[in-house]
């Protein structure tokens, strides 16, 4: 991983640089459409002929040992769709009511999937990573998260150091519902935040004080959580590199264990909800890339460790020892300190990963309701890889974990010559090393501290799919 020290007297970037000392002309040079890389190939490539028997299979290969990381724990992740309110912000698969009562029939559905689980994995298998997204998981009440959980265990066997997340709507849980979480389980959280400027969380309806999250920190820290984690997202209308820099040092002021800071995508003609928002409002590219730099220096600023593109750190969390010691991970929640391991999604949409393959529920909550009454996983589509296609994986993974590829450690794990086998994108990287973004070493590739602001840009350079098509609408912008 390069070395990502800023000088805490850079602040927010000038109109010609970042902190870095990256001219701003070359970064928007580079600012273009791309996948943030949760997985390789990306979501957008899997393909209906992939259905619930191709999963059924990747199950069984793992129940039987057949499989590279069948004797590695599994991660478990838990969509909760529904939300009361509508952030107008939001591309997530969502269900906006305050009907409590449709989340009856939704739990009842999360239990035969997890049994249809559970049927052709046999045994309990082990679990060392657990999280519930949304949506909003804490739109269910203490009784139905109860019971969730409780399902979940039966299925399952939480390894002793499991890492038990929730994500949190601050506006719908109080000190007395965080207690309930942690006699759940529950040990680690994560704070909706995005930004504590009034005039923000209007223009994007979400409304919500720092006083009252800092209210909800506190009394995490005084239950013993192990973890805490706070969203922001930059590129929100009406906000400005001055109005941001003051919430990253709110949020700063709060100590969280983890930042995730995102770059709005305004992808209106994808989500409805961002019809709402007016693209006049919505800040210039100069002041997003202000913000970027200005958050990385704050933070930075503050005693945290720019883990790599959209996480922060503090030192002696997992997540910055993870980075140090070159352990890091990136999975469809973003940076990771677990290993690379079999992922099992289960809900309305929700992606896991089994073996050698990418698979996806139904999108819809009558689609998967159906499949279910069916007594068949609700696998609607998903993707098994090419030998080429985990060759790529590893490369690109190497790029946004590390910043670094080992041509020989590649050259080992799938037996090519990597200059040969990449003889096309190496020529492709000549732009970026003449703009001292990357190195080309004589065995290896260096991504520089100046790259880092544009990594996913170089980890494009290996994507064959992308490369092929060309088409990059649908993604967001690299800053």
């Amino acid at each position: 991983m390069p070395d990502l020290t800023v000088a805490p007297a850079a602040g927010i970037a000038t109109p010609e640089s970042t902190p870095g000392g990256l001219p701003l002309s070359l970064l928007r040079r580079f600012d273009v459409p791309g996948p943030r890389y949760t997985s390789y190939p990306t979501a957008d490539r899997f393909v209906e002929a992939f259905g619930p028997a191709d999963l059924e299979q990747a199950l069984r290969q793992r129940a039987d040992g057949a499989c590279v990381g069948a004797r590695t724990p599994l991660s478990l992740y838990v969509h909760i769709p529904f939300c009361e309110s509508l952030c107008y912000y939001c591309a997530c698969n969502k269900v906006i009511t305050k009907h409590h009562d449709r989340a009856a029939e939704y739990l009842l559905a999360l239990r035969a999937e997890i049994a249809l689980y559970a049927k052709v994995l046999g045994a309990p298998q082990p679990v060392s990573q657990l999280h519930l997204g949304g949506g909003s998981p804490t739109f269910l009440s203490d009784a139905e998260l109860e019971g969730l959980m409780a399902e979940l265990n039966d299925a399952f066997r939480l390894t002793p150091n499991a890492e038990v997340s929730i994500e949190v709507d601050p506006r719908t849980v109080t000190a007395e519902r965080l207690a309930a979480f942690r006699r759940m389980g529950f040990n680690r959280l994560s704070f909706g935040v995005q930004d504590f400027d009034p005039e923000v969380q209007k223009a994007v309806h979400r409304v919500q004080s720092f006083e009252s999250v800092r209210d909800l920190i506190l009394a995490s820290r005084a239950l013993g959580y192990e973890s805490i984690n706070t969203d922001l997202i930059y590129g929100l209308p009406k906000q400005t590199p001055a109005s941001f820099a003051h919430t990253v040092a709110q949020v700063a002021e709060l100590r969280p264990d983890r930042i995730a800071l995102y770059a709005y995508a305004h992808l209106p003609q994808r989500f409805k909800p961002q019809r709402r928002i007016e693209a006049a409002m919505l800040p210039p590219p100069g002041d997003r890339v202000a913000m970027l730099s200005g958050a990385i220096a704050g933070f930075m600023g503050h005693g945290y460790s720019y883990i790599g593109m959209d996480h922060f750190a503090l030192a002696d969390d997992a997540l910055a020892a993870a980075k140090r010691q070159g352990r890091l991970h990136r999975n469809f929640q973003g940076y990771s300190t677990q290993p690379d391991c079999d992922l099992i999604g289960l809900g309305v949409s929700a992606i896991g990963r089994m073996g050698a393959t990418y698979s996806q529920n139904a999108k819809t909550l009558p689609e998967y309701y159906d499949a279910i009454r069916h007594g068949q996983l609700p696998t609607v589509r998903g993707l098994a890889l090419t030998r080429d296609d985990l060759l790529r994986r590893a490369v690109i993974m190497a790029l946004m974990c590390q910043g670094r590829v080992e041509f020989e450690s590649i050259e080992l794990a799938y037996l090519v010559n990597f200059r040969d086998y990449f003889r096309a994108e190496l020529g492709d990287l000549a732009t970026f090393a003449a703009e001292g973004l990357v190195t080309v070493e004589p065995g290896a590739l260096q991504v520089t501290a100046s790259g880092w602001f544009v990594v996913r840009a170089i980890a494009m350079v290996f994507d064959k799919h992308l490369q092929a098509d060309k088409v990059r609408e649908r993604f967001s912008r690299i800053i």
